[in-house]
């Protein structure tokens, strides 16, 4: 199996680069945005990959870093997700959107991806509550707009789900339940309001 692709690109299209690694270039389906964020031609890239293998054929799928591998892989865990789906939710929603977005029980942004629709996006947001890849940051299930919160703010969600991972919870439960309870305070609420209405989040 392929696990990373590193050469320059040969070409790009609409869903997919080659990249010539050695004189062999590798056809390599990918989102829109990890083609957009891929040099021009004859360009160094290195792309971390899926490999698809069926009756047929062997697909290659290509992604910026690991994470977005794996966010891809846990969405392809979903009933009724593909991969043409995956990388529609991944070539609308950065991954830690869709972190922010599961977090915050967001169908909405969710389901503004293509071939996505209601029913798809609620098993998405239900089915990967808990879910998220290892190397997700709490810090990506702020709240949009965090970078501008104070920095005392910012310090009070980092004690919150720090106080919840020393409760024995998982740092991707912490982060997501913290998450959804800044949402609910306001922008200045300390720690303890946090851990409060974070562990409410986590009996739900």
């Amino acid at each position: 199996m392929i696990g990373k692709l590193r050469g320059l690109i040969d070409s790009k299209g609409e869903d997919w680069a080659i990249i010539d690694v050695g004189g062999v270039g590798y056809h390599v389906t990918c989102s829109r945005r990890t083609l957009d964020a891929l040099p021009g031609e004859g360009g160094a890239a290195t792309l971390s990959i899926e490999t698809k293998v069926s009756d047929d054929a062997i697909r290659l799928v290509g992604f910026v870093n690991d994470l977005e591998r794996d966010w891809f892989r846990l969405l392809l865990s979903v009933q009724g997700v593909g991969t043409r789906v995956a990388l529609g939710v991944l070539s609308t929603l950065t991954p830690d959107d869709l972190a922010r977005a599961i977090a915050q029980d967001d169908k909405k942004a969710v389901s503004a991806a293509p071939g996505v629709g209601p029913k798809v996006a609620t098993r998405i947001v239900s089915e990967l509550k808990d879910k998220a890849p290892v190397g997700q940051s709490f810090f990506v299930t702020q709240p949009a707009g965090a970078a501008n919160l104070p920095v005392e703010a910012a310090g009070a969600t980092r004690d919150a789900v720090s106080a919840l991972v020393n409760l024995g919870y998982q740092p991707q439960q912490a982060a997501m339940a913290i998450a959804a309870a800044a949402q609910k305070l306001e922008p200045d609420a300390g720690a303890e309001q946090l851990i409060r209405l974070g562990l409410k989040e986590l009996a739900r």
